[in-house]
């Protein structure tokens, strides 16, 4: 069990209407998020859903012989498990958390007794919603017409932006299966990237040394849904 940290570390806690953060505090349960644990499979029932606070969450969709492609990710800007709220109390996709960490957790019922409620809460998931909607397009787009560095450069910003350093723990395989390549691709597109001193990679860790120059080489999917996520859900704003 995680040991006790603060809920607003979510920014979507942190933008609830005070009367709802309360109500939720004493059900919120603390948990650690170690690299590739699962938090749902498709098709399974979602007893709770997940606010990543220094972790990161990949939502995978996984084929019938086993390989596997990112749909989105999730940090500390948002929730996992949507589909409880949205109605579907399941998902086709996984939940794999790709960067180890620490979170909360809330069991469903207590989200859709707020949820249904139709107030404040209920439009702040539903911006969220649209902005998690937004960057699922994106990444469809993205992963069919632009190259596997700028798809490489577009998942190291955004993982970039779930975290607080500029270091993540990462394997080429990990990587791979999350962009629905092979391994020798992730191989070449990261020698691209080290050897034009944007990133530093060893062993499974990835330091980024020139973050405005992932951002030059990046192509526009990555502003697309970073304009969405500030429009719909303001850092700087509450409910």
């Amino acid at each position: 069990m995680a040991s006790a940290q603060d809920p607003r570390d979510n920014h979507l806690l942190a933008m609830l209407p005070d009367d709802a953060l309360a109500s939720w505090s004493p059900r919120l349960e603390p948990v650690d998020m170690p690299l590739g644990q699962v938090l749902y499979e498709p098709g399974v029932r979602l007893s709770h859903v997940y606010f990543p606070t220094t972790s990161i969450v990949s939502l995978l969709y996984v084929m019938e012989d086993g390989a596997s492609a990112e749909i989105a990710v999730v940090g500390n800007e948002g929730i996992v498990g949507i589909s409880l709220f949205m109605g579907g109390e399941s998902t086709p996709s996984r939940a794999l958390v790709q960067s180890a960490g620490k979170g909360f957790r809330l069991e469903a019922a207590a989200m859709l007794q707020e949820f249904n409620r139709a107030g404040p809460v209920l439009h702040l998931l539903l911006r969220y919603t649209q902005a998690l909607i937004t960057q699922m397009s994106q990444t469809a787009v993205c992963n069919r017409h632009h190259s596997l560095d700028q798809q490489l450069c577009r998942w190291l910003l955004l993982s970039l932006d779930r975290l607080g350093g500029s270091e993540l723990v990462m394997t080429q395989e990990l990587i791979a299966n999350m962009l629905g390549v092979r391994r020798e691709g992730v191989t070449e597109a990261a020698g691209h990237l080290q050897r034009a001193g944007l990133i530093h990679y060893r062993r499974g860790h990835i330091t980024v040394l020139d973050r405005e120059g992932l951002e030059r080489r990046t192509c526009e999917c990555y502003a697309v849904v970073k304009r969405e996520y500030d429009r719909l859900l303001p850092q700087d704003k509450r409910d």
